[in-house]
């Protein structure tokens, strides 16, 4: 039996995930349309902007309220606000595809 057969790993949840596509949601809509929003390139972004900030992950509803209060922190939502403005503008740059 494997390791992972006899524990429940779906439960374990990295909530940055949602808050990077939040904001990636309201930086995207101010970038020009021309801009690629292939598959690709919107997965680029997010990958790039979660790989610069602190991860927060949960288990139970209470880490889901513990990271919802992580963006009224300052420091947490400008750095979650900066890591995915320099992600757009980075794929905006060097798209992954031709």
């Amino acid at each position: 039996m494997a390791f992972t057969d006899d524990y429940d790993f779906d439960l374990l949840k990295n909530e940055a995930e949602n808050l990077v596509i939040r904001e990636m949601e309201v930086q995207l809509k101010a970038e020009p349309k021309s801009m690629c929003r292939c598959n690709e390139c919107i997965v680029d972004i997010a990958a790039i902007a979660l790989n610069t900030i602190k991860p927060l992950y949960r288990f139970s509803i209470l880490g889901t309220l513990y990271a919802s209060q992580a963006m009224n922190e300052k420091t947490y939502a400008e750095s979650v606000k900066n890591a995915v403005a320099q992600a757009i503008k980075k794929v905006k740059k060097n798209p992954a595809h031709d």
